[in-house]
């Protein structure tokens, strides 16, 4: 889903832009028709610089806001000087601009630089009250200050919030998948003995078929070396974790259990799903899962849910799509968690996952993982 968001971003920074730029043609129309037209233009010139850099504010939050409090600083300070015949003070527009800048180094930046950008906008607003008698544009700096400072810790503590919500998951789930790392080491070792038992009994009847025995023991150990460094690897990754690894039933008992709860769900997928990895085939469950689930919670408008498992030459395929209104209430994050975790688990073991509408109706969640060359499920 990166195309949506980056387009979100490109949509919000048109607006904001297209904010500003009324802000500032506003203030220059209401200057020269109080002051004269020869006035509008270094207001004019501080207010495009500093909405500029609240524009480009996520690139450097620190040096951006610095330097639209110089800025500010200036407008304040340049009106005061001997001979200066001016307006006195922030702009509107600039107000706009800079309180953008505070809003947003309150939010993201670490503790202490974010305190100083809030206190230095605060020591530009000071400024402005001292310099003369309180007016209509300090007021209105004033209270934008006040907003900008108030919506930036609103949204702090709500970054705050759901980092440490994801932690949670996240430290959940790194257990289970610690539990499915020592049933899949249990998996491979359990046939490893049952190979070497095998081989001792090759060895008494028949001493040269024991090279046999011990290339299937190699074999099998390699691959529980393989499908353990997969799922350590999942273990040490530092973001969003996946999804609790499945219990002993099959897609096909899981489908059914969905079935009775909402929507009629069909499965296709190949006969020879337990020749793949565990690793692969407890994740194309785990995203079997959450796709359902959140079928349940966000799609009750769907009537039918179709789930399909397949190969291709990259490896082993699932799609699950429903086929929803399109007006049915989504939420944005609609995946929530247990979608960003599955997105970071396929991608470990080498694969991709998409999440999005379908044309005309529905929505549906993509994922391809690589089966290792060697196995028998393999392409």
């Amino acid at each position: 889903m990166t195309i949506p968001v980056r387009w979100a971003r490109v949509v919000s920074a048109a607006g904001l832009g297209v904010t500003f730029l009324a802000a500032i043609v506003l203030q220059a129309v209401a200057i020269a028709q109080t002051w004269g037209a020869a006035f509008w233009v270094p207001g004019a010139a501080a207010a495009v610089v500093v909405c500029g850099l609240a524009l480009m504010r996520h690139r450097e939050r620190t040096w951006t806001a610095a330097a639209g409090l110089v800025v500010a600083a200036l407008a304040v300070l340049v009106p005061l000087l001997p001979g200066t015949e001016l307006p006195a003070g922030l702009g509107p527009s600039v107000t706009l601009g800079l309180g953008v800048l505070i809003g947003s180094a309150v939010r993201a930046l670490p503790p202490v630089r974010a305190g100083a950008v809030s206190g230095a906008g605060l020591l530009v607003i000071a400024g402005q009250f001292a310099a003369g008698p309180t007016t209509g544009v300090t007021g209105i700096a004033a209270a934008g200050w006040l907003t900008a400072v108030a919506v930036g810790l609103v949204l702090r503590t709500y970054d705050v919030r759901a980092r440490a919500a994801a932690e949670r998951v996240r430290r959940v789930e790194r257990l289970e998948l610690a539990r499915e790392l020592h049933d899949i080491v249990a998996h491979h070792i359990t046939g490893m003995l049952i190979q070497a038992q095998a081989a001792q009994i090759v060895a008494r009847r028949n001493p040269g078929q024991v090279s046999d025995s011990l290339n299937e023991i190699e074999t099998a150990g390699s691959e529980a070396m393989a499908a353990m460094r997969r799922v350590v690897g999942l273990l040490r990754d530092t973001d969003d974790a996946a999804p609790a690894s499945p219990g002993p039933e099959r897609l096909g008992a899981l489908v059914e259990r969905f079935s009775r709860q909402g929507p009629t769900v069909s499965l296709n997928m190949p006969v020879d799903e337990a020749e793949w990895p565990p690793e692969v085939t407890s994740t194309l469950y785990r995203i079997v899962q959450e796709s359902l689930t959140n079928v349940l919670r966000h799609a009750r408008h769907a009537r039918s849910v179709e789930v399909t498992v397949g190969r291709v030459p990259e490896g082993v395929t699932v799609e699950v799509a429903d086929d929803a209104p399109p007006n049915s209430a989504r939420p944005r994050h609609r995946g929530g968690y247990g979608l960003v975790g599955m997105r970071e688990r396929v991608e470990t073991l080498g694969g991709s996952l998409r999440a999005g509408p379908r044309p005309g109706a529905g929505w549906a969640v993509r994922a391809t993982l690589p089966v290792p060359a060697g196995d028998p499920g393999g392409p």
